[in-house]
């Protein structure tokens, strides 16, 4: 549709600006936002805040109480039509009075998608789609993913030198990058429904992976924390040790392996043991993210090494790669960030830069694989 006027952007800006306030709480439910409007003035506003609480229209509805009756509501994302944790918010806009809403983008769950616009329509609402699409899109990426694909969207986070090295040749890598960077990845993980690694880490570390409250720089930090995400340990080969902090740590732990769980597996209530073989001794990366997709996780988080890494981008897994790049040079000898057996330039796997900004001495480039073969 292209004849929205300057009054429906500057509601539906509002409506996903105030989305982004359930960055990091929303999941496995989409971040959603919803304004009111009435005469031209806006009257109420609200956002889904919080999984299992109430719906951004439902909290916009809420405030607006009886002026609601006659407006116009701007939502980012079409209105639920079926009952979930929560009753239907189009049930609730038509009860409301709503005269008509505007839609950012329809849902994209193809078993629902359209429905909560046929509802508000037999109802007698006028309902226009389409508005600031592209924006509305943004704020779910995960969420539209896996309703269509049935795989979660996969960010690759990666922090190099200079010469894109992330270790020294005896791994000591703390810290390549500055106090900003660190809680910019804290922040990735906080908007994550789970972090995958690799057991060396864990076998080296002892990592936790977890979010951490003090380094996340938030108001809500503590609301944040209160839903960590799952950790997910790739083991092919069983070496995960029992004594591994993060197994009785808040949160869940999921280990993924090519041979059986060992006995102490049962003992600890928030561990879990998959075992999905793929090919050549390794894991079946496809089915680890249907896997992780099936447990509601819109967005993963990949934390690893340079092995690893490589697997993700050579099997076409990768939906965006986070490069934190210090300023600074480790040498030939450290550790590079991707194993990637290449060895012609026609083989070479292209990325292209959708965002890049400085980090205090650092460099954050955030890079989406281009679609183009060569």
């Amino acid at each position: 549709m292209s004849d929205w006027s300057v009054t429906d952007h500057k509601f539906m800006s509002r409506a996903v600006q105030i989305a982004w306030q359930g960055l990091y709480t929303t999941a496995p439910n989409p971040r959603v936002g919803c304004v009111l409007v009435k005469d031209g003035e806006q009257i109420a506003e609200g956002y889904h805040r919080k999984a299992g609480e109430g719906h951004a229209e439902v909290n916009a509805l809420r405030s607006a109480a009886e002026r609601a009756k006659g407006c116009t509501a701007y939502v980012t994302l079409e209105p639920c039509s079926h009952f979930g944790k929560t009753p239907p918010c189009a049930d609730g806009l038509i009860n409301a009075g709503v005269s008509e809403v505007v839609v950012g983008m329809v849902d994209p769950n193809p078993q629902v998608s359209g429905k909560g616009v046929r509802k508000l329509e037999q109802a007698g609402i006028k309902v226009r789609t389409g508005l600031m699409e592209a924006q509305c899109r943004e704020l779910n990426p995960g969420f539209i993913k896996r309703m269509v694909t049935g795989m979660p969207f996969v960010r690759l986070k990666m922090a190099a030198s200079l010469d894109g090295r992330t270790a020294m040749a005896s791994g000591e890598s703390k810290w390549i990058t500055g106090p900003m960077a660190r809680q910019d990845v804290q922040r990735l993980r906080a908007r994550s429904s789970a972090i995958v690694s690799g057991v060396g880490s864990v076998i080296k570390d002892d990592s936790a992976l977890t979010v951490r409250e003090s380094e996340l720089g938030l108001e809500n930090a503590t609301e944040v924390v209160a839903r960590q995400p799952l950790r997910v340990i790739l083991d092919s080969s069983g070496r995960m040790p029992e004594q591994a902090k993060m197994l009785r740590l808040p949160g869940e732990t999921l280990i993924v392996s090519c041979v059986d769980a060992p006995a102490f597996i049962a003992d600890i209530e928030q561990a879990e043991w998959l075992k999905l073989p793929g090919q050549h001794g390794g894991i079946n990366l496809q089915e680890l993210l249907k896997a992780l997709a099936l447990r509601d996780c819109n967005e993963v988080l990949i934390e690893t090494g340079a092995t690893l890494a490589g697997a993700f981008i050579e099997e076409g897994l990768v939906d965006e790669l986070v490069l934190y790049q210090a300023m600074k040079l480790l040498g030939s000898r450290a550790r590079p960030m991707f194993l990637l057996p290449l060895d012609n330039m026609s083989e070479q796997i292209n990325f292209t830069l959708r965002d890049s900004r400085a980090l205090g001495d650092d460099l954050r480039l955030t890079l989406i694989p281009r679609q183009e073969k060569h």
